[in-house]
């Protein structure tokens, strides 16, 4: 019987926001995939070569998809460099693979100079491929396969980045405010929250207009990958055209067109929302979401059980945190106006709650980049159920 690689299982491993990973979880088992590990900022699973194509698709919390080429200990570059050439590259690579390390990062191990690093992969890779395409002259004039190797403890992980430019990168957000937030992140904290379609969700901090477009996006069930490109969709290698094809078309026909949501969007600058509306635009979710020019303090809603989720700004700068008592008592003001509503709010401002006027329902600390932030949640009133 012919072993079709195709359905050969991969190990993949998907990193995230710290304190997100829950969330990233959820969302691999719902595609239909093992769960291997969970550690922090990361969680590792199972999959076929479908799986690449389908995780890059569908993922709205992971940064990238890494695909798990080996592994092994080394305290020295002679082990680094033996453990890269017992990898069997000539399964994954082509002759003519334009191969390079983007990124070495180590944590805890004997090995710690990153370039050093690079280069030693680098010249195994080359020494293995020579060895097995019986050539020692390499173009790398085709498709491209960037690798990326983790060290921790002195145990290497050698991946290759199926991604390409960051998952984040959604392809809408043509137009940015200050300090936005990213977009696997917005995805993440908005999924933390109990939100549904049917509820009302307010941003009245939106900038160029992130919360609501993901928001938007999660209601209609539109892939955050479905109109965006990935390094791994030109690699035959191991993969075919026919499993990206049938990953966007199963993307494209999950999306529900028929919809009908409230999504509100404000921020205090004209000229922003004038960049939330191109963005939302850009994304296929404008008709979903109203955009105005508006005061948090103008913030009032007449309806009841409603959700304002918020990244509110929390003083990057000295001289903007003079001005944050104020605008987080404004916040809470607001907020009380609003019968039954829950609030969700991130922010690395560590008085909010005093400033809010009552403490978070919960607090859960997360990292935004390298910034330590906290998910504030205030939990309304619950909806009575309808009558059957």
């Amino acid at each position: 019987m012919v072993n079709n690689m195709n359905d050969e299982k991969f190990t993949l491993i998907a990193p995230c926001h710290f304190g997100l990973e829950a969330v990233l979880k959820r969302e691999i088992t719902d595609l239909g995939y093992e769960i291997l590990n969970v550690s922090d900022g990361r969680v590792t699973f199972s999959g076929d070569a479908k799986a690449i194509a389908r995780a890059n698709i569908f993922i709205r919390t992971a940064e990238r998809i890494l695909l798990k080429c080996g592994s092994f200990r080394a305290t020295t570059f002679d082990d680094l460099f033996e453990g890269v050439k017992a990898i069997p590259w000539e399964r994954f690579l082509p002759r003519n693979a334009k191969f390079w390390v983007t990124k070495a990062t180590t944590n805890r191990s004997a090995l710690f100079s990153g370039t050093a690093i690079q280069s030693i992969v680098k010249k195994a890779m080359v020494d293995r491929m020579s060895t097995t395409y019986h050539t020692s002259r390499f173009d790398e004039d085709g498709d491209e396969y960037p690798v990326r190797v983790f060290i921790l403890k002195d145990e290497v992980e050698v991946t290759l980045d199926t991604t390409g430019v960051s998952l984040h990168k959604r392809g809408y957000r043509k137009l940015a405010g200050k300090a936005p937030i990213s977009e696997t992140l917005a995805a993440a904290l908005i999924m933390l929250t109990p939100w549904r379609a049917d509820r009302i969700l307010v941003d009245p901090f939106c900038g160029s207009g992130t919360f609501p477009i993901e928001a938007a996006m999660i209601g209609a069930n539109i892939a955050p990958g479905l109109n965006r490109e990935f390094t791994s969709d030109k690699w035959l290698k191991f993969m075919t055209k026919k499993e990206w094809y049938e990953a966007y078309d199963e993307a494209a026909s999950l999306e529900k067109t028929d919809i009908e949501m409230n999504i509100q969007g404000y921020d205090i600058d004209p000229e922003i929302i004038k960049c939330a509306i191109q963005n939302s635009k850009e994304a296929g979710v404008d008709k979903y979401i109203h955009f105005q020019a508006r005061d948090v303090k103008d913030l009032h809603n007449p309806k009841p059980y409603g959700f304002l989720i918020t990244n509110p700004p929390y003083g990057e700068r000295l001289e903007d945190k003079e001005n944050l008592p104020a605008l987080y008592k404004t916040i809470g003001d607001s907020y009380n106006g609003l019968k039954d509503w829950s609030m969700f709010i991130i922010t690395s401002y560590e008085d909010a709650e005093r400033y809010l006027g009552r403490k978070a329902d919960k607090n859960r600390k997360i990292y935004n980049g390298m910034i330590r932030s906290y998910f504030l949640s205030y939990m309304g009133a619950k909806p009575p159920k309808k009558q059957k």
